[in-house]
């Protein structure tokens, strides 16, 4: 999977996107302009040490993301879509494109993929939900589609042992 942040501005959403990113063992993009730089402490805090361990791409504008990955499948998370996040079949190999936490995507941008324009239903009084919660939301359900194949299912205990080992 791969995740895009256009234009992102705040670097703890980023840093925290990062750090998911790296826990599911997905690429992340980010098409500039950012609103910070790349090595700031609330961005590396955020990303704890991780951040080191993520796969990380930037590009100067979406038209170079879409130059240098031509065949992409972009699923566009936005408030202004028909269709909930939860009716896309996702692939392993698709893309799902978030915009800047003040605006979102451009409608400029999103004329082009109405089809896969994707949104996270709630209430109607509220504008939309945090960008690193929003990323979580959408890209688990991508992953749970997919039988989180390639991820941990099951853990230990650090100390102690379950009572019902086996039994699940």
């Amino acid at each position: 999977m791969h995740i895009i942040l256009h234009q992102p501005e705040i670097p703890a959403n980023t840093g925290n996107i990062g750090r998911t990113c790296v826990a599911t063992g997905t690429d992340l993009h980010l098409i500039e302009p950012l609103g910070f730089l790349l090595s700031e402490k609330q961005l590396k805090r955020a990303g704890m040490d991780y951040w080191e361990r993520l796969s990380l791409s930037r590009y100067i504008n979406f038209d170079e993301f879409k130059t240098l990955h031509p065949q992409a499948r972009i699923w566009m998370a936005t408030t202004k879509a028909k269709r909930l996040y939860t009716e896309a079949s996702y692939s392993p190999d698709d893309y799902i494109m978030f915009g800047k936490e003040s605006a979102g995507i451009p409608e400029e941008i999103l004329v082009d993929y109405e089809e896969t324009c994707i949104r996270i239903p709630m209430e109607p009084s509220i504008r939309s939900l945090n960008l690193s919660n929003s990323v979580s939301i959408i890209l688990y359900e991508a992953l749970r589609q997919q039988d989180f194949s390639h991820m941990q299912r099951g853990g230990e205990l650090h100390r102690l042992h379950w009572k019902n080992e086996g039994s699940l």
